[in-house]
């Protein structure tokens, strides 16, 4: 098995009481099967208190949290269960976050989660988009169509390689994503060969560019489910111009790389071109810091699955997420 991953993945050390967000705070924390069992047996003190807050639903097992935060979360911003029995005693998702993994059979990719401050910093500073790849036991066969996947892998190579190299405006680069998108989406759906010409997709976007309201993203983004108060007051706040950097670029090639070989499962490539198009867009105009909007936005909506999939659904409904909506803004 081929397992690849970008060059700062190795570099993410968690800062754990010096953290300035939590990935303690706010969310129910699924504890997989085996540390279940696990904590269920622990003698102690300790083992009183995580008999009292995990709770089996239909999905499996979770720590619920009190007040707002993971009973485990002490208030020198420590997890009891590390200070106390060591990192390896962690529940799988506590030992993993931020840390991302795709099995694809026969490879392996790598990255960390947007949603964490500290994982924020190394992908959005990243400026090399260099990537690391070795050969490690494993691996199967994959059940997915091959050349699907040999398509989603050289439409996604040849963008970011456009995205490194080009030009262009990145609200140019926006557009150019979401009608290339169209054309590997009809290479899916049995056509031609996708083909990416920038100029010819520049040309097709003017003809759609319309005067557009940005205050429709942030309203679609309202009607999911809201997670933290500070999103709601973000949300609702007007909008702003945004003042578009070279850290865009990572932030849209983090979207890309994170969800592009997703396609592979249902074929369809355009909702998530759509996806990360409408990220970017909602981030810039949300204005603020550039890495605490992008974490907060992710840990809102990608560590959320029903807010993602509540996207996917309403990606070819929503008004604000038209094509020519979302061309309009990013003209």
């Amino acid at each position: 098995m081929q397992i690849i991953k970008p060059s700062y993945f190795d570099r993410f050390r968690c800062i754990a009481d010096k953290c300035p967000d939590s990935c303690c705070a706010g969310w129910c924390v699924d504890v997989d099967a085996d540390a279940a069992a696990f904590y269920r047996r622990l003698p102690g003190p300790l083992g009183d208190r995580l008999r009292q807050v995990l709770a089996d639903t239909e999905d499996g097992t979770i720590m619920e949290i009190e007040n707002g935060r993971c009973p485990m979360w002490r208030d020198d911003g420590l997890c009891r269960i590390q200070a106390e029995l060591g990192h390896d005693a962690l529940c799988k998702v506590c030992r993993e976050f931020p840390r991302l993994r795709h099995d694809y059979g026969t490879f392996q990719e790598r990255d960390l989660e947007l949603s964490c401050p500290e994982a924020a910093k190394l992908i959005l500073n990243d400026t090399q988009w260099e990537t690391v790849s070795k050969t490690a036991p494993g691996g199967e066969e994959p059940e997915y169509d091959a050349e699907i996947m040999e398509v989603l892998r050289r439409t996604r190579a040849e963008f970011l390689d456009f995205l490194k190299a080009t030009d262009l405006s990145f609200p140019q680069i926006l557009s150019v994503l979401l009608l290339y998108a169209h054309e590997v989406q009809e290479k899916l759906d049995g056509g031609p060969r996708a083909v990416l010409s920038p100029e010819d997709c520049l040309a097709d976007a003017a003809q759609f560019a319309q005067n557009a309201n940005p205050q429709m993203l942030s309203e679609f983004f309202l009607g999911l489910e809201i997670l933290t108060p500070e999103w709601k007051d973000r949300l609702s706040a007007p909008l702003v111009q945004p003042k578009w950097v070279p850290e865009h670029r990572a932030l849209l090639r983090y979207f890309i790389n994170r969800y592009w070989l997703q396609a592979v499962s249902d074929y369809d490539i355009l909702c998530r071109a759509k996806f990360a198009v409408t990220a970017c867009l909602l981030i810039g105009h949300l204005g603020g810091d550039l890495i605490q909007t992008a974490q907060l936005f992710s840990k809102e909506i990608e560590n959320d699955i029903d807010n993602l999939e509540a996207f996917f659904d309403g990606a070819y409904t929503a008004p604000a997420l038209t094509d020519v909506h979302l061309l309009s803004l990013a003209k």
